[in-house]
């Protein structure tokens, strides 16, 4: 499914945001033709577009909101440096020890200590990087440790101006002279380096956050394993609209 969220309560501090839509499937052409289909001047009035990694809804937004500016907020940029992480860890993990992560390996240990923010470690959580470090044929996870701490760095930097010139620095690090057996780093790197102009575009908008497209899909998760899974599309949708889109509260008055 395709899940479109109208954010600008949220923007405009005037509610929680609310789910508009819900389309079968997920692409460009799927997001492009729900677009075309709406009011020119509703488009018209369209400022900015928050979406995940997706190239897909990237290019429909492009071609049916040339006006709009599309953002790709921290939460995905992070979690792609994340994904980049966690590939690299599974990589080496596989090329020292010949399987998967097994209780008691030092990088299967340590998986969530990677992720932890440089300035939230505990001794403990430390001690352990220090000891999955000291080996040398984990170097490179420790390289691509590096890389997602500075994007957390640069996404949680107060001054927004800062923020945007230290994302900037890495895209530009990480696009070029990466050494080929840095992989994860290097499909990273591509990935930015295409979408470098949405992300940068946050630190100009701060306040648009997909963050509240997620909340909202954990809520239609939620639904559907109440449910026990929908055989009506139709229904879902329906169902789902009702649970989050921001209804109830007129329902509840109408009721009254």
């Amino acid at each position: 499914m395709t899940v479109i969220i109208d954010l600008t309560p949220i923007r405009e501090g005037t509610g929680p945001s609310r789910l508009l839509d819900m389309v079968e499937g997920r692409s460009k052409a799927v997001f492009k033709s729900w677009l075309a289909d709406r009011p020119q001047a509703w488009r018209d009035d369209i400022e900015v577009v928050a979406m995940d990694g997706f190239t897909g809804f990237k290019t429909a937004a492009a071609e049916e909101l040339p006006s709009a500016v599309a953002v790709m907020d921290p939460f995905h940029v992070v979690r792609l440096a994340g994904d980049a992480l966690d590939g690299c860890r599974r990589r080496i993990q596989q090329a020292t020890c010949g399987h998967r992560g097994r209780k008691g390996d030092p990088l299967y240990s340590a998986r969530r200590t990677l992720h932890t923010g440089a300035d939230l470690l505990t001794e403990k959580q430390q001690i352990r990087l220090n000891g999955v470090f000291a080996a040398e044929e984990h170097v490179e996870v420790e390289a691509t440790r590096g890389i997602y701490q500075r994007i957390v760095a640069a996404c949680r930097e107060p001054n927004k101006t800062r923020g945007k010139q230290l994302m900037q620095a890495l895209i530009d690090a990480v696009t070029s002279g990466v050494p080929a057996a840095l992989v994860e780093i290097r499909r990273l790197g591509r990935t930015l380096k295409q979408r470098a102009a949405d992300v940068l575009a946050f630190f100009d908008r701060p306040s648009t956050s997909n963050g509240p497209t997620e909340a909202i899909n954990g809520r239609l998760e939620h639904l559907r394993g109440s449910a026990l899974g929908f055989r009506n599309l139709t229904n879902y949708i329906a169902r789902s609209l009702l649970e989050s889109g921001g209804f109830r509260a007129r329902l509840h008055l109408q009721v009254g």
